[in-house]
């Protein structure tokens, strides 16, 4: 019996050791809400796993916890008691320390205001400015239509034109915003999810700009990765070419 217990309790003891102090602490209030689940998630291996979760009933606040090695992109799912199909997501730059989240259960996205995080911050400034661009873009696709529509020749080319020069312009405009912000872990992470088709020259101008500890983040190390792998492609189109 005594073995049963010695082993028992050297169990607890290594499971205790093996999980991490959490590291990040997610708070916040969600306008309107009674009933629900919360969930705070995070992308790994490709896989978007529930790190924590609260149920949330008449007390609209909540506290989630993660621990993570290095900022990265997380989620904070909202599961209403309301019958329908889908489940409203927000997207944050996590890191370690505390973040706030305050947002309403009408407009769960649209109102989310997040607070805390160095990378958020660049990255709503970021999205703010890439809007412009998307929302011409959106503008070049209704006018392509009606040219093709119209037949008109002329201003199917230039509407073409425009379109990529916009596209030129909004991958520079990327490039350069990591460039800018090479101490933080958003310069790889767009590097990586805004601009990884663009020129080689230009993915590399941006890692070799990074700081050391953003080389050694998480986002850091998948660009270093992706680089390799990129190389190597392009090598081999080289060989198909010769031949």
């Amino acid at each position: 019996m005594k073995k049963v217990s010695f082993l028992f309790l050297l169990f607890i003891s290594i499971v205790a050791c093996s999980k991490k102090e959490s590291n990040l602490l997610v708070k916040g209030n969600i306008e309107g809400l009674k009933k629900g689940t919360l969930y705070l998630q995070k992308i790994d291996d490709t896989i978007l796993l529930n790190v924590d979760s609260v149920e949330i009933s008449g007390d609209a606040n909540f506290i989630l916890e993660d621990y993570i090695d290095s900022p990265q992109i997380m989620y904070l799912t909202l599961d209403k008691v309301d019958n329908e199909d889908y489940e409203d997501r927000i997207e944050f730059f996590a890191e370690e320390g505390e973040i706030t989240i305050n947002t309403t259960l009408k407009n769960f996205q649209i109102d989310a205001k997040v607070t805390g995080s160095a990378n958020q911050e660049k990255l709503q400034d970021y999205r703010a400015i890439i809007k412009k661009f998307n929302d011409r873009n959106l503008e070049l696709i209704q006018q392509n239509f009606e040219a093709q529509r119209d037949e008109n020749e002329e201003l199917l080319l230039d509407v073409n034109k425009e379109y990529d020069q916009l596209l030129k312009r909004k991958y520079l405009y990327t490039v350069n915003f990591a460039i800018t912000n090479k101490d933080l872990e958003i310069a790889p992470y767009l590097a990586l999810a805004e601009v990884f088709d663009a020129n080689i020259k230009y993915l590399d101008t941006i890692y070799n700009s990074m700081t050391p500890p953003v080389k050694k983040s998480k986002y850091g190390k998948e660009l270093k990765e992706f680089l390799k792998e990129r190389r190597k492609i392009e090598k081999l189109e080289e060989k198909v070419e010769d031949q």
